[in-house]
């Protein structure tokens, strides 16, 4: 059993829900300050110097660790709180401390502390399928070819539960008997989207909605690039069926390929606005798909077929051999954070060695405080690395 994996007392596990709950506690720092209890729980909260030291240590600023230590004497009235909502809803609590918690998960650097589940998560082969919410008639019938295809082989289909390319993913894969997961951006007893429960309800019943959002929680737009690094770290790899050039779904893309997963796309029409993402990603080396054969074959599901180059293959996490000290990062396809986030990556690409938050708080003439949270947001968002020292890369 992995590490992270291990059994937990009591204690942690309620901490670990008590601090997901907790509405004024950023989710990067979150997930950071989630990862090792043990080194900061400790800290005496009295002493603002004490604070300071653990948080610098974690890699997040002062305030986040502060209300987190604020969180412990109320932590095990918290948790019991939320229990009772998820019992409720007929929804289980998974921490990252339980056996239940998908390994995968903890492939990415800031996996989500806790997970609500309405059903059960299946073991079987993932893959994700995303795509545009406005999908046309081509989308439609590309979607469902593949998701019916893939459960029909005992693939179990991921997708973030929107309108459009998701659902239509989800709905083939029940259509055919197949399981699949529906990974939401808010708590997993709210009805979002609009007239969807139906689907949530059959989702559960042969497969899970998942969510590391608290109950009651309701969708905003940062919450959907979060869930997408779910999607993916779940997934032996991402399709995208229809995406235009700047496209959540290309978000998801690069966070599989940061991952070392695969990425697929359909290709369309070079006339297409819904086409013009997945043909970038395939000009810039996916895998071109037409049939569900050909991502079964590259998971070990189906029979030999020419394997399809990687996208960003060179990008691609390298095997160990014990040389490499450094990987290369890929060039996400979204717009790069304005302000001080974006200044921050064109500092570290420029320097291959990278920088300590100390160091880009001078570049900045920032405080530390400040840049440790533009770190950990550029983080969970695929655009930094944080490295032991901790030195950050881009």
């Amino acid at each position: 059993m992995p590490a992270s994996l291990v059994s937990s007392t009591s204690d942690d596990l309620d901490l670990l829900i008590a601090l997901n709950a907790s509405d004024c506690i950023t989710r990067p720092a979150l997930c950071r300050l989630s990862s090792d209890l043990d080194a900061w729980r400790r800290v005496d909260p009295s002493c603002r110097s004490a604070v300071a030291r653990g948080a610098a240590s974690l890699g997040v600023p002062t305030e986040p660790m502060a209300r987190a230590l604020a969180r412990i004497p109320e932590a095990s009235r918290l948790a019991a709180v939320e229990r009772r909502r998820a019992a409720d809803a007929g929804v289980r609590i998974i921490t990252r401390s339980c056996a239940g918690y998908p390994p995968a998960l903890l492939d990415h650097p800031l996996p989500p502390p806790v997970l609500y589940v309405r059903g059960e998560l299946p073991e079987a082969p993932q893959v994700a399928i995303v795509g545009s919410r406005r999908m046309d008639r081509y989308g439609r019938e590309a979607t469902e070819l593949f998701a019916s295809g893939l459960a029909r082989a005992g693939v179990v289909v991921v997708s973030g539960f929107a309108l459009g390319v998701d659902q239509t993913a989800h709905r083939a894969c029940l259509a055919t008997e197949g399981k699949t997961v529906a990974v939401l951006g808010c708590g997993v007893d709210v009805a979002y989207p609009r007239d969807s429960r139906k689907l949530a309800d059959d989702i559960a019943a042969r497969g899970a909605v998942v969510s590391e959002f608290p109950m009651g929680v309701e969708p905003r737009a940062w919450h959907f690039p979060v869930r997408n690094r779910v999607i993916a770290a779940l997934s032996l790899g991402t399709l995208v069926v229809q995406a235009k050039v700047r496209s959540g779904s290309l978000i998801t893309a690069h966070l599989a390929l940061d991952l070392g997963r695969e990425v697929w796309a359909v290709p369309g029409e070079i006339f297409d606005v819904l086409s013009m993402g997945t043909n970038d990603l395939i000009y810039d080396g996916a895998a071109l798909v037409v049939s569900p054969d050909d991502i079964l074959d590259q998971i070990g599901l189906g029979g030999a077929r020419p394997t399809q180059h990687r996208l960003f293959e060179e990008s691609a996490h390298p095997p160990d051999d014990g040389t490499s000290t450094s990987t290369v990062r890929p060039s996400p396809t979204v717009p790069l954070p304005q302000g001080k986030g974006g200044r921050i990556v064109e500092i570290l690409r420029g320097h291959r060695d990278g920088f300590t938050a100390e160091a880009l708080a001078e570049a900045l003439e920032s405080t530390v405080d400040r840049v440790l949270a533009l770190l950990l947001e550029l983080e969970l968002g695929g655009w930094v690395e944080r490295l032991p020292g901790p030195v950050y890369v881009a």
